[in-house]
């Protein structure tokens, strides 16, 4: 760990955070903050520029959130029993800066504002997703034993603590949320999305109106026909823009509004007579235009969104499947085994570009994080297989499911059935030996019985043989 003598909120400060990957900024870096995407922080580090925040925010929540900070420190000091320093540390790129160190580096100090929510989940000691990875990123840099959380107003009754201990499957996420984001961010070119826009102002229609008196006494119709038909003429059914579909959506409903004042301008000259058969043609011809062009218009604006979603989806599918592709190329013929993203569902409920393109990128980036973890695991088990199970791979067909196992696993499982096959291959050649042995001594047996049938015969023939000459 390297300690930064800087002061924070200066601008040396300021510039280290710029260059650094800061633990307050963990939880956007994994997709996980409620207060910044993850693609505001690519554009941040990207162009070299902080957030920005009004005055009000500037003075109301963080010139006064280090105020209440400060308060609390001596509170939790004397819980710890000893004193606390903030400090600004780094190990390599990533960076923490500490509302507080112990000066033996053993316990951290992490303050947030007294919030009636985040004070209630601390009180159970848990911690919520969005808060765990600046508390493992402090625990990472400095090394401490744990970091005491804290919630609370300055004041003693206000004041709620917790304990957060390292966790190696958590901090493994950062280091590999990390280096994932350091590649998006050399790879990233911004992309501008304008602010929501406000559908432009709609040509209005002169309201109708009509006096019959057994005929048409007075009615404005020919000027409204010809003013409703250059504004149908007018919409615009190419949707492109976020602002093409706001103007989209508020002609659609114009539309209909006006639809439903036709007709009732309809009724109200209806009521005064009921033979005005050109008047009411001429009524129905616009109010038809109108419904046709809105249904039009509400169909184009839907499907034109949903285009826009599939075009994204695929986009991103294909950049995750080509992503996956290269990592299976370096543990051909293996493949990697993992469970597939759900990046339709990252892309619900988001109403502009911005916010959707944010959603599946996020999503793509994690899903990266996810199975590079896995193919690092999968070669890591595949070096040591090669080098241990060489001359054994015929007993490897299954290599493909036995290599997703854990290390120890799989290194148990791979050296107990080759340690079997040994094993057996030894009984065998025992068996084999013993059979020879056997079959030796049957043939030595066979022999001397031979050696043994030919030595009685001689001596038959040699007692045969003296009986005869003595005769």
């Amino acid at each position: 760990m390297q300690i930064h003598n800087l002061t924070q909120g200066s601008p040396e400060w300021q510039q280290f955070r710029l260059e650094h990957f800061g633990a307050s900024e963990a939880a956007a870096m994994l997709g996980l903050s409620s207060k910044v995407s993850r693609t505001e922080l690519l554009h941040m580090k990207h162009t070299g520029t902080a957030q920005e925040f009004s005055d009000w925010v500037q003075k109301n929540i963080l010139d006064h959130g280090h105020a209440v900070e400060a308060m609390a420190r001596p509170l939790i000091e004397d819980l710890i029993g000893t004193e606390l320093y903030p400090v600004t540390c780094s190990e390599g790129l990533l960076s923490a800066s500490c509302d507080g160190l112990t000066m033996a580096g053993d316990v951290a100090f992490e303050h947030k504002q007294w919030n009636t929510e985040l004070a209630g989940w601390v009180e159970q000691e848990v911690l919520p997703d969005e808060y765990m990875p600046q508390c493992q990123q402090i625990l990472l840099v400095t090394g401490a034993e744990r970091v005491v959380f804290t919630v609370s107003d300055g004041t003693v009754d206000n004041l709620v603590h917790m304990n957060v201990f390292p966790d190696l499957e958590w901090q493994e996420r950062i280091r590999a949320g990390w280096a994932q984001f350091a590649a998006d961010l050399a790879n990233y070119v911004p992309q501008e999305y304008p602010a929501k826009p406000e559908a432009d102002p709609i040509m209005s229609l002169p309201a109708l109106v009509i006096q019959i008196r057994g005929e048409v006494a007075t009615s404005n119709l020919p000027a409204f026909q010809a003013r409703a038909e250059r504004f149908i003429a007018s919409i615009k059914t190419d949707l492109v823009t976020d602002e093409d579909f706001a103007n989209a959506e508020a002609t659609v409903k114009f539309c209909e509004k006006a639809e439903g004042d036709l007709e009732q301008a309809k009724r109200a000259a209806l009521e005064q007579t009921a033979d005005i058969a050109e008047l009411m043609r001429t009524i129905d011809h616009i109010s038809e235009q109108l419904r046709a062009k809105r249904l039009t218009l509400s169909r184009t604006v839907k499907d034109k969104k949903e285009l826009i979603k599939a075009s994204i989806l695929n986009q991103v599918k294909q950049a995750f499947a080509d992503h996956v592709a290269a990592l299976e190329k370096e543990i051909a013929p293996l493949r990697l085994v993992f469970q597939n993203r759900d990046f339709a569902g990252a892309m619900k409920n988001k109403r502009t570009l911005a916010t959707l393109q944010d959603a599946v990128d996020t999503e793509l980036a994690n899903a990266k994080i996810t199975v590079d973890a896995i193919a690092a695991g999968v070669r890591g088990r595949l070096t040591w297989y090669r080098e241990h199970a060489a001359g054994y791979e015929f007993l490897f067909a299954d290599l493909q499911s036995v290599i997703q196992k854990p290390d120890e696993d799989f290194r148990l499982a791979v050296n107990t059935r080759i340690e079997n096959h040994k094993r057996q291959e030894a009984e065998r050649a025992e068996r084999l030996r013993q059979q020879q042995e056997e079959a030796r001594q049957r043939e030595e047996a066979a022999a001397r019985g031979r050696e043994e049938a030919a030595a009685r015969a001689r001596e038959e023939a040699a007692a045969q043989a003296a009986a005869a000459a003595s005769a």
